[in-house]
């Protein structure tokens, strides 16, 4: 048995360019892991099998739409060998809430069925396994901080400093990625700026943003907090917009919509305000529950041995 811990991300910035001739769009993306995270354990097993518990279980797909078994099927066949692992997952990141769960829990099948199968894969050979996966997974093998290019699968480690402290505040329900970055399509033309990579610049990492991640500053950083798909996320679910407020009024540095949404990010001074801001989010109603959390924290890695040794991190 081989349990794997996955970090959440949040994206300090998301700068999207146009729309590309193959429907993908050039990020700058630069991700952040939070102690936040999923955990999967790998089994023995006959085939690919899937289980889920958590409070979003219900809403994970225990199919071959899984990442978490896709990522077993494809490691499995970049070796030649038969894909037999019994794969459970605990739950805690929200599911299509934007903090890149199901990414997540593919890099942590990853990690997991290479200890299981004691396969040594060498971690280039993952990265390009978890990009033929989804854009987010590479990430959460990494973790740390990290600006991703491309459409954020290529991955440049950033150096950062210290300890930031955040609150996520978890919507009901999810929205759709592939339906909020179309929205930002629309809005672009919309606005009559267009919206193909002919008409918007490709995005690069704002200088303060790496600034403040490199001195440690969160009121810098709070600062330089961009995403491009927030205006389309709020306009398809309007209600967030209540939600920043909420967390602003409650004392937060700074807010932003995680990734594609509906979680919302809340940057906060400390641990102790992150416990006062998390409480205020509950309280106002604008949310289903709101985590305190913290990061950087690393990828994907194993916790838990056959020899039942831990090597926790957190």
């Amino acid at each position: 048995m081989i349990t794997v811990r996955v970090p959440a991300k949040v994206n300090v910035q998301l700068g999207v360019g146009g729309l590309r001739g193959d429907g993908f769009h050039d990020l700058a993306n630069v991700f952040f892991a939070v102690a936040l995270g999923d955990e999967v354990t790998a089994r023995h097993g006959a085939g690919v099998t899937l289980t889920c518990a958590g409070p979003d279980a219900a809403l994970v797909p225990l199919d071959d739409t899984n990442l978490a078994a896709r990522a077993a099927r494809l490691l499995a066949a970049h070796h030649g060998i038969e894909p037999n692992a019994a794969l459970h997952i605990d739950k805690a990141v929200p599911v299509a809430g934007g903090m890149a769960g199901g990414s997540a829990d593919g890099a942590a099948a990853l990690v997991a069925c290479d200890a299981l199968w004691g396969l040594a894969t060498p971690l280039p050979e993952l990265l390009a396994i978890a990009a033929e996966l989804g854009s987010d997974v590479p990430f959460a093998l990494l973790g740390g901080v990290a600006l991703g290019r491309g459409r954020g699968e290529l991955l440049e480690p950033l150096e950062v400093a210290g300890t930031f402290h955040w609150v996520f505040a978890v919507a009901d329900g999810g929205l759709s990625t592939p339906a909020v970055f179309r929205e930002c399509d629309r809005l672009r033309e919309r606005a009559g700026t267009g919206s193909s990579e002919r008409d918007v610049p490709t995005p690069d990492a704002d200088p303060a943003l790496l600034a403040a991640l490199a001195g440690g500053d969160p009121v810098a950083l709070a600062a330089a907090l961009g995403n491009d798909l927030q205006a389309a996320a709020l306009s398809l679910r309007p209600a967030l917009a209540d939600c920043l407020a909420a967390g602003l009024a409650a004392g937060a540095l700074g807010a932003l919509v995680s990734g594609s949404g509906p979680t919302c990010a809340f940057l906060v001074k400390d641990a102790l305000e992150a416990a006062s801001v998390a409480a205020a989010l509950t309280a106002s109603g604008t949310c289903r529950t709101a985590l305190p959390t913290h990061g950087p924290v690393p990828g994907a890695r194993v916790i838990t041995s056959a020899d039942g040794e831990s090597g926790r991190a957190d």
